[in-house]
């Protein structure tokens, strides 16, 4: 789940903070007053309902945001306080300086608090000793007999916190901002990535030839877990409408006029009034067969539950893309930065589905190749003529402190796709 929002602070803000978190909040008002941002959600909608309107384009620095707005230029003294700074900064950011198709609201959600007891096993992570390094897991499960440790996790709904929450962000700025409460709304299933966490990515790579059994029984039991914990959710009314601004994973929004369904209860929403999405990036290197196997099949039921889904990350689908488009109520794929642009374009040609493009995140360090970025979104608009197309810069874990890369980025994309 992706709040987006500080989702717990019980501590009070003092007078030092809530003025900078206020002037902060006017910032915003009146950034989402701006009459483009009524036009891009009318672009977003009319995209998702695969209207060619034209290539859409989103940022999201992810791990660059500690160059784009290092800590040490916030202002607020309390940490609770530097969570709502950050991402207010981080909306003005926006509007100042990267002018994608970001949609900038005047909203603020606040977060359901929900609790799980997990699934019986928790992974070991052993680290890096270089800062942002590389590491690796533990493995958890060492045999077949292990899997019986996972347990279904179970939810709960912490009320009370949720309500301190929500009357702390609605003293603070609501009076500028308007204040919601929301349940669940990022759903997206990684059932791969929780199994490779707790049996080690090597060792699923082995088990797929020296004990398939075992590797089907882990997801199967991972499937029902999952789809008891969307039984749990709906159950105690957690879910929340994502067919607005919410994040919809690996990289977009949700807004749509086909969701919810037409006979939706407001007061209660459900997994066919949503989007979801899934993926199977451990398997990037895997046998299209394979990876339909261990995963598709798997994630497909659970994607089945859903009004409308997408599917993919950082893996290359290439050659996986017959299996994809058996997902029930698909409407994007995710196209990554090692897929073979061209070849997937072709499989496209007669799908009413939208391509999302990730251009390779590596184009904004080292040395910034202008005219190679330009060559490169060029040649991906030139392949994909004709489709409903969208352009995702991500998993940008540095920009080599020029955060100028980014505005320059996105005015070099206006441009390709101005002339396209």
């Amino acid at each position: 789940v992706d709040t987006r929002e500080p989702s717990c602070h019980n501590q009070p803000v003092n007078k030092h903070d809530r003025s900078i978190i206020r002037g902060l909040a006017n910032r915003v008002a009146e950034i989402a007053a701006q009459p483009m941002m009524s036009d891009l959600r009318d672009a977003w909608t009319r995209h998702h309902a695969l209207e060619r309107v034209r290539p859409m384009i989103i940022v999201q620095p992810e791990g660059s945001w500690a160059e784009l707005i290092p800590e040490r230029t916030l202002q607020c003294e309390d940490d609770a306080a530097r969570a709502y700074e950050i991402e207010l900064r981080r909306r003005c950011y926006y509007w100042d300086h990267i002018r994608d198709d970001t949609v900038i609201e005047n909203i603020w959600v606040v977060q359901k608090v929900v609790h799980s007891t997990g699934w019986g096993l928790e992974p070991q992570w052993i680290g890096s000793d270089q800062t942002r390094g590389a590491g690796t897991y533990k493995p958890v499960i060492e045999s077949r007999e292990d899997l019986k440790k996972l347990h279904f996790p179970e939810i709960s709904y912490d009320e009370a916190a949720t309500r301190r929450n929500l009357e702390q962000a609605q003293e603070l700025f609501g009076d500028i901002l308007d204040v919601q409460l929301k349940g669940i709304r990022t759903v997206s299933f990684h059932l791969m990535n929780l199994y490779t966490h707790l049996r080690g990515l090597d060792q699923v790579m082995m088990d797929m030839y020296e004990q398939p059994e075992m590797l089907h029984e882990a997801m199967s039991f991972l499937e029902q877990g999952h789809h008891r914990l969307i039984d749990q959710y709906e159950e105690l009314n957690l879910l929340s409408l994502n067919n607005d601004n919410s994040y919809v994973y690996p990289s977009g929004n949700g807004f749509s006029d086909e969701l919810p369904q037409p006979d939706h209860d407001p007061d209660h929403v459900r997994p066919r009034d949503m989007w979801a999405t899934a993926e199977a990036q451990e398997l990037t290197l895997v046998s299209p067969e394979m990876t339909n196997g261990f995963a598709i099949e798997y994630e497909k039921k659970l994607l089945s539950r859903f009004g409308l889904t997408c599917y993919g990350c950082c893996e290359d689908l290439t050659r996986k893309l017959d299996y994809v488009f058996t997902i029930p109520h698909l409407r994007q794929v995710n196209i990554s930065p090692f897929a073979d642009v061209e070849k997937c374009a072709e499989q496209f040609q007669s799908k009413d589905l939208i391509f999302a493009w990730k251009p390779h995140p590596s184009q904004i360090v080292g040395d910034f190749n202008e005219d190679a970025v330009r060559a490169n979104i060029r040649r991906a608009l030139d392949v994909t003529r004709g489709l409903v197309f969208e352009i995702a810069l991500k998993d940008t874990h540095t920009c080599d402190n020029h955060p100028e890369r980014f505005t320059r980025w996105v005015e070099i994309a206006r441009e390709a796709c101005d002339d396209y």
